[in-house]
């Protein structure tokens, strides 16, 4: 392998990590907007629509990352002159990235019906 497939390897994988963060993340603020909903007090709208907004930021932040991620696994082919068991892993990682991208796509356009009915 040559110095530039690892380094290209290594930055792809800090990316895929800090988009894990940020699942997380987004995955706490809607967690917090579940626990708002439920204050016996009635949910503070300031509260929600800071959480919403943040939440929809991030959630284009890892769309974006995640697209390039596919992108750049469908050009580069580093495991062409790998064993099988190489290659189908880094496809089943590719249909992963494309499945989660479609999830999100989902929970964004709940957040933005959300947000219109306001």
């Amino acid at each position: 392998m040559s110095h530039m497939d690892s380094q290209t390897q290594n930055t792809s994988l800090q990316r895929l990590q800090n988009v894990e963060k940020r699942v997380v993340k987004v995955l706490e603020l809607a967690g917090g907007v579940m626990e708002e909903f439920a204050n016996p007090a009635g949910p503070r709208k300031e509260f929600i629509n800071n959480h919403c907004r943040e939440f929809m930021q991030l959630i284009k932040d890892i769309q974006v990352t995640l697209r390039d991620e596919i992108k750049s696994a469908c050009e580069y082919r580093p495991f062409e002159k790998c064993d099988y068991s190489s290659r189908i892993a880094n496809e089943i990682c590719l249909k992963k990235m494309e499945y989660i991208a479609s999830q999100l796509d989902g929970m964004k356009e709940t957040v933005d019906k959300y947000q219109d009915t306001e």
